[in-house]
């Protein structure tokens, strides 16, 4: 068993909201220059959840599930900060009041929050509702490798993530491992919120690495990619993350990742797993 300090974490109560989808006038650019009106983020999305395809969709930037955020901007840097993925939520105003359900990612930009709930209860929900987070997990580490870097991890997700130790590194289950020469928006940003874009506009690329199959929730590995910090490419560098959002039209973007582990070292090792997935994790 991984030893950590997860019993010197504080459990914070943060808070946010639905909130409502935005939209454009001028509309989108694509990667060919065309202009797009289409869905994107924000509001409650019905039918994307964690375990479904992530690519396809006629939309941009699709967040899963439920999008939340807190309306007072100091306020939200904390909600989406320490709210770590696998932390419990709870609906504490409206029709589906007392309801729960997880956190499942994190948007930079728009700095939104995505949340899980079941179908009934995301019938009851509405824009405006309030959504509280138990957050727990940022500042978490692992004792015994104090090279690898958690973020935004929840001790609830690390206890149920396929990872074994051996040979002095650590095997972590994902489902898909992608090159980190197609990541692109969010390259530069901080690793404690938020998150960056697997591109997927390279056609051989995505066929080899069969990430026109990635699904919301999949848990997946970053080949030379450093995220222990700011988000960058190193040769040799491992990140394990999140799929948060749907593919996407415009140049530099696709389906986001959000970091959990990373190391500049090949501490981490990929195993591929086909239940390396939130919905198979949680659900």
């Amino acid at each position: 068993m991984l030893k950590t300090n997860e019993k010197t974490l504080p459990i914070v109560s943060v808070q946010g909201q639905v909130v409502h989808p935005s939209f454009s006038k001028k509309g989108k650019f694509t990667v060919e220059g065309e202009v797009i009106f289409m869905p994107g983020t924000g509001g409650i999305t019905y039918n994307a959840k964690i375990g479904d395809c992530c690519v396809g969709w006629t939309a941009d930037h699709l967040e899963p599930g439920v999008t939340t955020r807190n309306p007072v901007e100091a306020h939200n840097d904390a909600y989406v900060c320490y709210s770590c993925i696998g932390n419990e939520a709870k609906v504490v105003s409206g029709d589906a009041k007392g309801r729960k359900g997880f956190v499942t990612g994190k948007h930079g930009g728009c700095e939104h929050l995505m949340v899980y709930f079941d179908d009934e209860t995301m019938e009851l929900l509405a824009p405006d509702d309030k959504i509280l987070v138990k957050s727990q997990g940022q500042g978490m580490a692992l004792t015994d490798y104090p090279e690898i870097i958690l973020r935004n991890l929840s001790p609830a997700l690390l206890h149920k993530m396929n990872i074994t130790e051996k040979d002095g590194k650590l095997q972590v289950g994902v489902a898909k491992i992608v090159p980190g020469c197609i990541m692109g928006s969010g390259l530069g940003s901080g690793s404690s919120s938020g998150d960056y874009d697997i591109t997927l506009f390279d056609e051989e690329i995505t066929k080899e690495y069969g990430l026109d199959k990635l699904r919301f929730g999949d848990i997946v590995c970053i080949k030379d990619a450093d995220t222990r910090v700011g988000r960058t490419y190193r040769t040799g560098a491992v990140t394990i993350g999140v799929v948060i959002h749907s593919d996407c039209y415009a140049a530099g973007h696709g389906p986001g990742v959000t970091t959990l582990m990373s190391c500049k070292t090949t501490l981490i090792e990929p195993v591929i797993d086909e239940k390396a997935n939130l919905a198979d994790m949680f659900l």
